[in-house]
């Protein structure tokens, strides 16, 4: 094995990433060293790209990014038993300390010393990642790569649609990107009774009538709330899922929501935002949830559930591949809005 790998780090506290080469990383008794087959961008991603200022409050460099990763397990630390060299896994991004009163109580997505690789930690965006090995999720080893790699974003978009009951319901998804995209499919297939969803990029509003969106909406050129209300007869829908960030979005999408309604959040806005606090959220009785990560492990065999079966079909949701140095590229492939999830290849 080499002593040094490729590596895509934030060197400084600005915009931008580097290209470099980083010593590969050792683990101990605990954890894994993975191979990285395959990482994609994910909009945190774009965030700590552009240094926004929640990047700049987050992020402390250098640090290697990237979090959403699949490989094989090259070496194993001398306490590893779940896993072994070989395998073929998924990575969950969050490493979680398994000690305080959130773990302890089986929510580990709200760990309090949570480290986010990429983030907190060196992450995947490299040739190997070193990683506890709870956090690597075994995969079939015929898995396509496309797939293995979304296991960690897909489970953001099942932990989001989980997060309301929608069966039988009016859903509205605010942001065709990757993971609304995703979240479509989630929603149409555990019983939502109609899917509307909205956009800025044409591309990605016709994506979503692909994964099972029943109306789209182009929030630039047309009155959202208001053509939604016409199409439920002023009812509203009933369950709001908001992955955008959008100001806008996010305003559009209260005042189509129906009083006593329900929202997940899930969308990361990057600076502070405007919000009528009074009328769209107290005034109308709405139930509002924060969406971080994943359940862990919940989510992940929910996500491994409706994959596996058939049930959510990803094999279009990677439109496009990059190698590791071509990242600047595939950086913007995945700014332009004309495209589904943007995959790196070391």
């Amino acid at each position: 094995m080499p002593e040094t790998m490729k590596a895509v780090i934030k060197a400084e506290a600005a915009p931008g990433l580097t290209l470099t080469e980083r010593p590969i990383p050792t683990i101990g008794p605990h954890d894994v060293l993975v191979k990285v087959k395959a990482a994609s961008i994910c909009g945190t991603d774009l965030h700590i790209y552009h240094w926004d200022p929640w990047a700049a409050d987050r992020i402390h460099p250098p640090v290697i990014t990237g979090h959403e990763v699949c490989g094989e397990i090259v070496d194993a630390g001398r306490e590893v038993t779940r896993v072994k060299v070989g395998d073929f896994v998924s990575l969950e991004s969050h490493v979680i300390c398994n000690q305080c009163r959130f773990c302890m109580t089986g929510n580990g997505h709200l760990c309090e010393n949570t480290q986010l690789i990429g983030v907190d930690r060196d992450g995947g965006f490299a040739e190997y990642i070193a990683i506890p090995a709870q956090n690597a999720w075994p995969n079939p080893p015929d898995l396509p790569l496309e797939i293995a790699v979304l296991m960690e974003n897909f489970g953001n978009a099942v932990h989001t649609a989980f997060a309301a009951d929608v069966r039988a319901k009016k859903v509205l998804i605010t942001g065709c990107g990757p993971v609304g995209l995703m979240t479509i499919a989630v929603v149409k297939a555990i019983g939502a009774r109609a899917v509307f969803a909205t956009d800025i990029s044409e591309y990605r509003l016709d994506f979503a009538r692909r994964m099972g969106a029943d109306e789209v909406f182009n929030a630039r050129t047309q009155a959202v709330a208001e053509e939604i209300l016409a199409l439920t007869h002023g009812e509203g829908v009933d369950v709001w899922l908001e992955m955008s960030g959008a100001e806008s979005a996010i305003d559009q999408g209260f005042r189509a929501l129906k009083p006593g309604g329900e929202v997940a959040v899930l969308g990361v806005a990057g600076r502070p935002i405007r919000l009528d606090w009074d009328h769209h959220v107290v005034f109308k009785g709405v139930t509002l949830r924060g969406i971080t990560g994943r359940r862990l492990w919940e989510t992940w065999y929910q996500a491994r559930g409706l994959v596996f079966s058939g049930t959510v079909d990803l094999s279009q949701m990677v439109t496009h591949r990059y190698r590791l140095e071509d990242f600047e590229q595939a950086f913007a492939t995945m700014e332009s809005g004309e495209s589904g999830k943007v995959m790196l290849v070391p």
